[in-house]
């Protein structure tokens, strides 16, 4: 069961709901991407995912990596396959073009991932993190280091690494213990050792950077005393040619559930040569650049297992045949695809409408990061800056709980079958389950989205957001629209009111309130397909509504559990005294 990237909705929502080429001819460096453009990216990014990636993924998952002689050799097929990305410049889709990057579009490169990691979640890890460093390079290394570092890694010769976590931190990284020693000429000498690091050395490119947090001797306790350093694998010589091999190693490498074809390591840090990236003792908020790239790609993740699981579903339950269907018309004697049964029908049209309602909201996340980047008024790009940083947070936890879900109810449509290796959807759950872990647990994601971005500023960035599904309810007469809007808002004032006289509500209600506002948010997408549909005739037209139907009706009821739970406060919660447990 072949995956097959969904390009028909990708482009819809592209050029026609959201009709971005015409919006890109009013941001300085986008002009160029037309609706012919982007539909050759993103068919060429299908060829190669389908005819490249998919038939390598389940093999990868067999084999997994393996440390020989202290490097990572990835599974047969993922090094040529790598090669045949870089040299299609996929690596380099969302650099900047000063160093030799693409400068893609956000929404066309989020969408460019989402085919990307529906054909193998694993081979995505290695091209999110390069990005994401490259991101954090662009916005705070030296110039000598981005004219050193940027090429190669867009070329895809070199990879990016992110090295954040030790053995006895995680979320809370102002404990950290590795030592960044300043040495006379301008570098410093890293030492420590770093757990949980995708990608942290591989077979498929000549050299990886790592990105690496790192205390100075004198740097204040906490977090506010953490740096962050550029460590190469191997160092570079002044024509760009490779030298000696820097101060690290791999410990080892995780056995882990899922993703076994992505190299998870145990990093060695033994004096190692690094240098500065941004100021000193502000490293996390360089590393926030990558890390809010990474969340939102994760969040991809999920939206690519997701639609990938739902392919598997349906083939399977059209052509697998058991039992007879309440409205049969089979001849007597014969049975019904099991597609005809209304259980197995629930289950399917929950996975699209997931799906189509995620991308849909990954498109538009993706025109607001757009507009935070390039934006020439600065009001507008305030506006939307604020927009991305309260929606970021929603659409990893959202779309990785979804993506969980989905394939959940992906194996349960295969039954018996959906539990064996052979026919891919256990492998989907056991992939996709990392996506509500990494790059800061869902937990903490709703934390981040209630503590930081909507209780500070009492609620306001949250309000101009209902303010604008509220104004496309009126203009479009959708009641139930408007009564979505007007539950997010009823939840957002008891928070933003009652939080103080209740110091546990908020984060005994977070996980809850983030799913309140990414159901509305699907809500809210599906209104803007109908709307772009509202006078056509056309078999998309009819499969939009309904799926938007069915959503509406079966799954947005949701909310009214999840308002219930919220509003109930923290008592229960907090019932039982600690050593009670």
């Amino acid at each position: 069961m072949a995956y097959k990237a969904p390009l028909d909705d990708i482009q819809f929502l592209i050029n026609d709901v959201f009709d971005l080429p015409t919006y890109w001819e009013s941001l300085e460096g986008l002009e160029d991407f037309n609706a012919e453009l982007v539909n050759a990216v993103l068919e060429e990014a299908a060829k190669l995912s389908e005819g490249v990636l998919d038939p390598i993924d389940r093999e990868g998952d067999e084999e997994g990596c393996k440390l020989v002689d202290g490097q990572v050799i990835t599974p047969k097929g993922f090094k040529e396959a790598y090669k045949e990305f870089a040299e299609g410049g996929w690596v380099g889709v969302t650099g900047n073009p000063e160093y030799g990057g693409q400068g893609m579009p956000k929404p066309l490169t989020i969408m460019i991932s989402e085919i990307i990691y529906g054909a193998s979640q694993s081979f995505q890890t290695y091209l999110a993190l390069t990005a994401g460093a490259c991101l954090c390079i662009d916005a705070h290394a030296s110039e000598e280091l981005k004219q050193t570092y940027l090429p190669p890694l867009y070329e895809g010769r070199w990879q990016g690494v992110m090295a954040l976590t030790e053995s006895h931190v995680g979320t809370d990284l102002g404990g950290i213990r590795t030592k960044a020693i300043p040495q006379a000429d301008g570098s410093y000498e890293v030492t420590g050792n770093k757990i949980f690091i995708t990608g942290g050395d591989t077979d498929m490119t000549e050299n990886h950077i790592h990105l690496v947090l790192a205390k100075l001797p004198d740097a204040p306790a906490g977090p506010k005393g953490i740096s962050l350093f550029l460590v190469p694998k191997f160092m570079v010589n002044e024509d760009g040619s490779l030298g000696e091999r820097n101060g690290m190693s791999v410990g080892s490498i995780e056995h882990k559930m899922g993703i076994k074809a992505s190299a998870t390591c145990v990093m060695n840090y033994e004096g190692a040569k690094g240098y500065l990236v941004g100021e000193v003792n502000r490293g996390l908020n360089a590393m926030f650049t990558m890390m809010n790239y990474e969340r939102l790609a994760i969040g991809i993740q999920g939206l690519g297992a997701g639609e990938h699981s739902y392919q598997q579903a349906r083939d399977y339950a059209l052509d697998r045949h058991q039992g007879r269907a309440p409205a049969s018309t089979a001849p007597k004697g014969q049975t019904d695809a099991i597609v005809e049964h209304p259980d197995v029908r629930r289950m399917l049209m929950t996975q699209r409408a997931l799906n189509e309602g995620g991308r849909a909201m990954a498109v538009y996340i993706g025109k607001i990061m757009d507009t935070a980047s390039r934006a020439a008024d600065p009001q507008v790009k305030a506006q939307a800056e604020a927009r991305q940083a309260l929606l970021t947070p929603v659409a990893k936890a959202f779309l990785t709980d979804m993506g969980l879900d989905i394939t959940l109810l992906g194996q349960m449509v295969f039954g018996g079958h959906g539990y064996i290796r052979e026919w891919g959807q256990e492998q989907l759950v056991r992939d996709v389950r990392i996506a509500q872990i990494y790059e800061g647990t869902n937990g903490i994601q709703s934390q981040d989205l209630v503590k930081r971005k909507l209780l500070p500023n009492g609620g306001e960035w949250m309000f101009s957001l209902i303010d604008e599904i509220d104004a496309f309810a009126a203009s479009t007469s959708d009641k139930a629209l408007a009564g979505s809007a007007n539950t997010l808002r009823g939840l957002t004032e008891f928070l933003v009111e009652q939080h103080q006289g209740d110091p546990n509500l908020e984060n005994a209600s977070c996980v809850e309130y983030l799913h309140v506002v990414g159901y509305v948010l699907y809500h809210y997408m599906f209104g803007l397909q109908l709307d772009h549909l509202k006078d056509a005739d056309s078999q998309l037209a009819t499969n939009k509504r309904a799926v938007a139907a069915f959503y509406e009706q079966r799954i947005l009821p949701r909310v009214n559990g999840l308002e219930q739970t919220i509003r109930a406060g923290s008592e229960s919660v907090m019932g039982l005294a600690t050593d009670q447990f």
